[in-house]
């Protein structure tokens, strides 16, 4: 039997600087809960066996802090006490992240050339799949009628941090904004949701051990006629200028092999058993393989299962990545905190920049789940008139269930309102 692996500073590379990306050892801090499982959406006390899967706290225990990356911290992760969505007072790991994680090298992202190879994509048109950023995909682009070059080859890249495209499709490589901090909550004790949390475009997802946010499907190049290229290890730099995976990183090579692409993740060690990170539920979220070495075949709708975990057998609900991209969970089977995201950002995903911030940074072409918070989408200004909210509040629980492949049942709840009003309300959607 293969046990789990965690990605430590025994087995984790030098980087360039000669420091490993990890620089303390964790071990797993996986302990049985002893007590009856409790805390059923309506109240009432039950136990494993007569309640059901859903209204169980999941039988995992609490999230390590000590597995995160010194390197990605910009202060000491915390336990501190929170409110989860269902409004159950909870503890929380608070992690304070750097927009990147020292000595983290990322890309490259953009070809310059056509003659060059750049990172990822995964394309969603004709002749789908996942395809290296180079010649022969962007020439199959053209066919397809998306010219991202001009007649010498010459790639068009944009900074959308700092230009916007002056061409109708450009491959986005954002610069990095190095005074970010980035606030993330994670429930220490998976609380199991009544129904499942469905991840749409861009949703938040979780946190990776080496201490970078993980995103859900990247916006489509049908939607913003702009792609924003991802390197090999499935991560790019946001609007606001920080670093995030759309993708299990640590397994992502799993997927190369699989697609048959040229490709290989250069910042973070692979390993298919190990430990990647935790969702925002608090799941752990492990790489394709079980504690057997081999790919689960019971896995749900979420891609996650309840199986043994650590070295000390302990069995689990957990989520697994798979061998297709993005190799992530699909649905968040618990409930995530309340403001479990926010970054000190101008732009992008959970932006609030201090009061008194010059703006300096432009808004992304399209924005499809990337749009700053401080812009608003055409027609959101008088949805939320319609619907007596705020356009803040509309863009943030939007943004938050999914932007927009956000659960219509979700936001209405959350802005108590009906799902007829708020479709209504709500410009139409364009289509993929």
């Amino acid at each position: 039997m293969t046990s789990r692996h965690l990605l430590n500073s025994r087995n984790i590379p030098f980087t360039r600087s000669g420091k490993n990306i990890f620089a303390r050892a964790g071990k797993m801090a996986f302990v049985a809960l002893s007590a009856p499982l409790l805390l059923s959406a309506c109240g009432s006390e039950t136990t494993t066996t007569e309640a059901p899967y859903s209204a169980q706290v999941a039988n995992a225990s609490q999230v390590d802090i000590n597995l995160f990356s010194l390197n990605a911290l910009a202060k000491q992760p915390e336990i501190v006490d929170c409110t989860l969505e269902n409004g159950d007072d909870a503890q929380c790991a608070k992690l304070v992240l750097k927009y990147l994680p020292d000595d983290m090298q990322i890309g490259p992202f953009c070809p310059k050339t056509l003659d060059d190879k750049g990172g990822i994509w995964d394309w969603d048109g004709t002749k789908a799949g996942l395809y290296r950023l180079d010649k022969v995909f962007l020439s199959m682009l053209n066919e397809q009628g998306y010219t991202f070059y001009d007649d010498d080859g010459t790639v068009h890249i944009v900074d959308n941090a700092t230009s916007k495209p002056r061409v109708d499709h450009a491959c986005i490589q954002v610069s990095e904004d190095q005074d970010v901090k980035i606030t993330l909550l994670i429930p220490t004790t998976p609380v199991m949701a009544q129904k499942t949390t469905r991840l749409g475009v861009v949703s938040k997802v979780g946190i990776a051990l080496a201490g970078v946010p993980i995103f859900s499907d990247a916006p489509s190049v049908k939607q913003t006629g702009h792609l924003p290229a991802l390197d090999s290890c499935a991560g790019h730099v946001d609007p606001g200028g920080w670093y995030h995976y759309h993708g299990t990183s640590s397994d992502i090579d799993t997927v190369y092999a699989h697609a048959h692409v040229d490709a290989s993740c250069t910042n973070l060690p692979q390993d298919p058993a190990a430990l990647f990170g935790y969702a925002f539920d608090g799941v752990p979220i492990y790489g394709s393989v079980d504690a057997n070495n081999l790919m689960p075949t019971d896995l749900d709708e979420c891609n996650g299962h309840t199986g043994t975990i650590s070295e000390s057998g302990i069995s689990a609900y957990h989520y697994h990545s798979s061998n297709e991209f993005p190799n992530l969970p699909k649905c968040l089977k618990g409930v995530v905190a309340k403001n479990n995201f926010s970054t000190t950002a101008q732009a992008g995903v959970g932006a609030h920049p201090p009061a008194g911030t010059k703006i300096t940074r432009n808004e992304p072409p399209g924005g499809r789940g990337e749009r700053p918070s401080n812009m608003v989408p055409p027609g959101f200004e008088q949805a939320a008139e319609k619907l007596g909210v705020s356009q803040q509040k509309l863009m943030q629980v939007m943004r938050d269930a999914g932007g927009p492949e956000a659960d219509m049942a979700v936001v209405a709840d959350k802005l108590k309102v009906s799902e007829a009003a708020l479709k209504s309300a709500l410009p139409q959607r364009p289509e993929r």
